[in-house]
């Protein structure tokens, strides 16, 4: 049984499978995560969801300084005892969700890296957040549902491809580290996992005139995600049907095309044709 497990056992502590928790205890495994993530003695990192610390400690060993943000109230006193030993070591007590990101990464070097096990329940939420704030991330390394994983490499026509595909190919490069089985954890959830890691782009996959006309283009392309994407235009945009084909035609895609089918390129000059609209119209 490893040292992590056992102060568990010892603690009397319940799992809370409200909060999603399922923790990693194999050193071995644990070791390699880190290498995946890509920390380095020069960089900081947040870790969202330490649970019991067992990731958290070789993320210390190898990083300059590792943030850590906990939920859950109990494990407070565990992870402190646990990382005493550790002068690089920061716990905060807070909510992912809520926190106050910028505030709290403030002191961290620049860029940092986020390390995390992300609950299944708040994975899509949680990833939107991080990559719609301007945090001065370096790279996403996550632990999530397999299926997760399967969406955010996804291609234009697969069924995964959807928002959360398309922000973060846009925004990151995402690539699979390695699947992680169900039987690695403790308790051991119904599905496998996947580490995933996602590097930032320098700079968006494609260049747009106004990136909010893009989301909306996005959230137009997946609206009716069995109908064309003149109808998801009419439907989101709330445009006569006349104006969706003029968009469709100068933005050059064919009026029959499905928005599920659509590529980060072809979604940017959907958009910028939708944002030349919108600045035409505010000038008359």
């Amino acid at each position: 049984m490893s040292k992590t497990k056992d102060r568990i056992r010892e603690s009397n502590l319940r799992y809370r499978h409200s909060l999603g928790q399922n923790f990693i205890y194999d050193e071995d495994l644990l070791a390699s995560l880190v290498k995946d993530a890509g920390v380095g003695p020069e960089e900081d990192v947040l870790e969202i969801g330490p649970g019991a610390g067992s990731l958290t400690r070789p993320l210390c060993e190898n990083a300059h300084h590792v943030l850590s943000l906990e939920l859950d109230e109990r494990l407070i006193p565990l992870l402190n005892a646990f990382m005493a030993e550790q002068k690089n070591f920061t716990l905060v007590q807070g909510d992912a969700m809520t926190a106050d990101l910028a505030e709290l990464t403030r002191d961290l070097r620049k860029p940092f890296a986020v390390v995390a096990n992300i609950p299944y329940y708040i994975t899509t939420p949680l990833i939107t957040r991080l990559l719609s704030s301007d945090l001065p991330v370096s790279r996403l390394a996550l632990m999530v549902q397999k299926e997760v994983a399967e969406k955010i490499l996804s291609a234009p026509g697969e069924e995964g491809w959807g928002p959360l595909a398309v922000r973060c190919q846009y925004l990151c490069e995402p690539y699979l580290a390695q699947i992680v089985p169900a039987s690695c954890f403790t308790p051991a959830p119904k599905v496998d996992s996947a580490f995933l890691v996602l590097p930032l782009r320098k700079e968006p996959a494609v260049r747009v005139r106004d990136e909010k006309a893009f989301w909306q283009i996005v959230t137009a392309a997946f609206a009716l995600r069995r109908k064309t994407m003149t109808n998801g235009l009419c439907a989101s945009l709330h445009l006569e049907r006349q104006e969706a084909l003029d968009l469709m035609e100068r933005a050059g895609l064919d009026e029959k095309i499905r928005g599920e089918k659509l590529t980060l390129e072809q979604i940017g000059l959907l958009a910028d044709a939708w944002a030349e609209t919108q600045e035409a119209a505010a000038k008359q």
